[in-house]
């Protein structure tokens, strides 16, 4: 009896790969395109120069440092808010669940006026950091806390589905069989989460190297102290330094694009691992 052709629901390869290519295209490759095209008229050395000066130097620590102090804090932090969500049923959970992804909504500028008067020196939460002695608004703290709040939705929507896939009867097994809860987490959960929680920790971070809406009102955009590149970019075309602003761009997208490859090359390491791994225990499970 032979079996009938799939059936795609998208009719024909050719046009659905073309669409792609096309939607592709003009909202990716092109301006990708440009942007390399307007860089090729410089040298690298003129490159360097504009790339390598105080003021461009300091905006590159501020944003890469920033954005991943950030990402590390939604890692964290991110990973608990996920668990909570997935192993416990309590009151309010859907109204917490849904308040995840009001940084997705909310506009980036609206988030940024709001912490900025949260957590300034005067603010409801800033007033007790600054009792401590700690100054949050319109300094790099205030930048990661911007870029903690925008990227936290990343890590919970990424972890929460694979954290729903591990039955809580894996960890019955292991404390079953004599496993701590410590044991239990680093050889039973965490090989499983790792590569979700790396890609959540990739997407926060590549969101926050190009935040710019909700730093802007908390960072204070002091050159040398709390300006980040994009603010720098702005403000290079404002005083129509075309050049200068497509040098920095095109460091920026040189930089991001190691770091997410180098990121990705990790994630595909761990998935790989967690894969062999599983394979070679279920022989093994088998056999007995």
């Amino acid at each position: 009896m032979s079996r009938s052709p799939s059936r795609s629901v998208l009719p024909g390869f050719g046009l659905s790969l073309g669409y792609t290519l096309v939607y592709l295209s003009l909202l990716v490759l092109i301006p990708l395109a440009g942007l390399l095209v307007k860089s090729a008229s410089l040298s690298l050395a003129d490159i360097w120069a504009i790339a390598t000066g105080p003021r461009a130097l300091a905006s590159f620590r501020v944003t890469f440092g920033a954005s991943f102090a950030a990402a590390c804090i939604n890692a964290f932090f991110g990973l608990i808010v996920a668990w909570v969500l997935v192993r416990y049923d309590f009151w309010g959970k859907r109204f917490i669940d849904a308040l995840v992804d009001l940084p997705f909504a909310l506009p980036t500028a609206v988030a940024g006026i709001t912490l900025a008067t949260l957590y300034a020196e005067t603010g409801v939460i800033g007033e007790w950091f600054a009792k401590a002695g700690v100054k949050i608004a319109y300094t790099p703290l205030g930048i990661v806390v911007a870029l903690t709040f925008i990227g936290l939705p990343f890590v919970v929507r990424t972890l929460q589905p694979v954290l729903e896939d591990i039955e809580p009867e894996v960890e019955e097994a292991a404390a079953s069989l004599g496993a701590s809860r410590w044991q239990t987490f680093r050889r039973v959960l965490f090989p499983a989460i790792f590569p979700a929680l790396l890609t959540g920790f990739t997407l926060a971070f590549s969101r926050a190297v190009g935040e710019y809406g909700s730093v802007i009102f908390i960072a204070g955009n002091m050159p040398l102290i709390s300006e980040i590149t994009p603010l720098l970019i702005i403000s290079k075309l404002e005083q129509y330094d075309f050049v200068g602003a497509t040098a920095l761009a095109s460091v920026m997208l040189v930089i991001s694009f190691v770091m997410l490859l180098a990121i990705n090359v990790l994630q595909w390491w761990a998935s790989n691992r967690h894969r062999s791994g599983t394979a070679k225990a279920a022989p093994q499970g088998g056999a007995q």
